[in-house]
């Protein structure tokens, strides 16, 4: 079923498309009206220049004739001027036919002639000029000249025939245009009337159908609504209540949030602070470890200083062999220098005083390489000692070092599950706070929503009231778009 809407807006949309026919068809027949008319005036304009053709070269006859009986050069202004204008009305002549093939044609065979025969003007007046002026007649006598003005004035007539019927054609183009162009205005003007009075009269009784049943509606809808509007009213009140109850509810665990709220804010605190006293064993823990780090660096350098040590005693020790060795050689030449001192008698005295003297200091040269063998022994034990006692201590060194490492892990792992925990109890602080900002913001609703229904409840007897006028306008209204019966 169409609607009320549509069906206006179909009877518009026919008499907006009848119009625009109506508009378009006069446009073509007055733009085809304008063009028609530029082509006439285009024709009346060819038309002159036709005749000025033929006159100017009636004055140039005319001037030679004057001049041929005379020969008075004042006779032959026509003809001068008659010269001077017949190429400049060719010129103009040509674009105002060039739609007519025909009439080109006859105009070019027209231009041949006047130009033959201001060629005979010519050649007469020269003749004129240096013959006599029984010469002259005698080629005026000889018809020439008149049998080819005859045949231009033919070829002239032809064409201005022929603009006289392309005026004819164009007459009758716009009278036909014109028709056309009254008959759109007219039968369309008396169907847009027929169109309009139908679309009037089909509206009126829809008009009056549909907004008839949609009064009735109306009052139907106004009853349900004022029972609506009693409900709403009950409910109303029944939600106030209720929203009075939520509200307190709400308030008590708006309270109970801030104080979650302030304890995660406690406990962020708390944690915030051991992470800082765990950075803190981390750093201690740290500098113990490279102070370990350090330590066995010494031990290790006291372990190769003690082993270079052993190198070098050992050396000594081969040194001190070839020094017995040599002491055992010096103590037995002195002793074969003793005897043979001895046997020398008084001649190797003195020599067996030197020997004597060298075999003491052998002696005691032997007895302190023993003393120094002796003390490098001892050296070399200590030296051992010394270097399994630093490799032990290197060992406790790597030990502890590796329990510096495990405790320093063990911290790393503390303070990041502190971080971890305060991260978790600042979320717990912000969701807290979040969750009191959202219970503040749902109180604040509630209390709008309380504040709503008491509003709601006021309204609902004005709209009870709005019915009742509303169902009254009904009536009314009704008794506007129907006849009453009698």
């Amino acid at each position: 079923m169409w609607t009320f809407g549509r069906k206006l807006t179909v009877g518009f949309s026919l008499s907006f498309a009848l119009l625009l026919i109506i508009g378009v068809m006069s446009y073509r027949g007055v733009d085809s009206l304008t063009g028609t008319s530029y082509q006439v005036t285009r024709t009346h304009q060819a038309e002159a220049h036709i005749a000025a053709l033929l006159s100017a070269m009636k004055d140039a006859e005319t001037g030679q004739r004057g001049f041929m009986l005379t020969g008075d050069d004042a006779y032959l202004d026509p003809y001068r001027t008659a010269a001077a204008d017949i190429p400049r009305l060719l010129a103009e002549l040509r674009p105002l036919i060039r739609d007519n093939p025909a009439q080109q044609t006859r105009l070019n065979q027209a231009a041949i002639m006047m130009e033959n025969l201001m060629s005979l003007h010519k050649d007469r007046i020269e003749l004129r000029r240096t013959a006599s002026m029984e010469a002259a007649l005698k080629q005026i006598q000889t018809g020439d000249g008149k049998r080819r003005m005859d045949e231009l004035r033919a070829v002239i007539d032809q064409m201005q025939d022929a603009e006289e019927e392309v005026l004819r054609q164009r007459a009758a183009d716009v009278e036909t245009t014109a028709g056309n162009v009254r008959n759109a205005i007219v039968y369309g003007t008396v169907a847009c009337l027929l169109l309009v009075l139908g679309a009037a009269f089909v509206l009126n009784r829809a008009l009056s159908g549909q907004v008839g049943a949609a009064v009735r509606h109306v009052q139907r809808s106004a009853a349900e609504l004022q029972a609506a509007a009693n409900q709403q009213a009950a409910g109303a009140r029944e939600t106030a209540t209720s929203m009075t109850e939520i509200s307190t509810t709400i308030s008590e665990l708006l309270a109970t949030s801030r104080q979650i709220a302030d304890s995660a804010q406690r406990v962020v605190q708390i944690a915030e602070q051991t992470a800082g006293y765990a950075r803190g064993g981390e750093g201690t823990l740290q500098g113990a470890r490279d102070t370990i780090v350090a330590m066995r660096r010494q031990i290790d350098q006291v372990v190769g200083h003690m082993l270079d040590l052993g190198q070098k005693s050992q050396r000594i020790g081969v040194v001190l062999d070839l020094v017995g060795e040599l002491a055992e050689q010096t103590n037995i030449l002195a002793i074969n220098a003793t005897i043979e001192a001895t046997v020398a008698g008084d001649a190797g005295r003195r020599f067996g005083v030197v020997a004597d003297e060298i075999r003491k200091l052998a002696d005691r040269m032997t007895a302190t390489t023993k003393e120094i063998r002796l003390q490098i022994d001892d050296v070399r034990g200590a030296v051992n000692t010394t270097v399994m006692a630093t490799e032990a201590g290197s060992k406790a060194v790597d030990a502890g070092a590796r329990q510096f490492d495990d405790v320093a892990a063990t911290f790393a792992r503390i303070a990041g599950q502190v971080v971890t925990t305060t991260e978790a109890a600042r979320e717990i602080e912000l969701s807290t706070k979040q969750q009191a900002t959202a219970v503040e913001q749902l109180n604040i609703a509630l209390s709008n929503t309380a504040q709503a229904s008491r509003e709601t409840e006021t309204s609902s007897g004005q709209t009870s009231q709005t019915a009742t006028e509303l169902a009254e306008t009904s009536r009314q209204l009704l008794s506007l778009v129907q006849a009453q019966p009698t």
